[in-house]
């Protein structure tokens, strides 16, 4: 499969989960080759889920938070420990600190049920994880 069959067969599951009316996924949308998927959340409105088609792999991608502000050693064991029970997703900074989920799976095996185990684990990595980081690296 080509990466624009790839593309259009997520976008065919993303679309069937944002008409799900049970389905977290609130919207989606294709932006210069990724799809940005939006998740209601229970612990902050929203996160988005960047997904990248590529030739070999589908690539996922979530924002948590920016760099935290003090106590970094605390806010990466727990990110750490998160990361030990996680199954396809972990915690990543990028070079500037700030937090991020990121996760990838062949490109021959991203079904929907695959990627519905994929967006349960941000979710719930997201809820579980939240306020103890914002509360460890920003003192609220």
């Amino acid at each position: 499969m080509d990466r624009a069959e790839l593309t259009d067969r997520l976008g065919a599951i993303f679309r069937s989960w944002v008409e799900d009316p049970g389905s977290d996924v609130v919207a989606t949308e294709l932006v210069e080759g990724r799809w940005a998927v939006r998740m209601a959340q229970q612990t902050r409105d929203f996160t988005t889920v960047w997904v990248e088609p590529g030739d070999r792999t589908v690539g996922f991608e979530a924002y948590v938070l920016p760099s935290p502000r003090g106590r970094l050693e605390e806010v990466y064991r727990l990110m750490l420990v998160r990361n030990h029970r996680a199954w396809r997703v972990h915690f990543a900074i990028d070079h500037g600190g700030g937090i991020y989920l990121r996760g990838r799976v062949e490109a021959e095996r991203a079904d929907e049920e695959v990627l519905q185990y994929v967006f349960a684990e941000i979710y719930e990595l997201v809820d579980l994880t939240f306020r103890p980081l914002v509360r460890t690296g920003f003192g609220r």
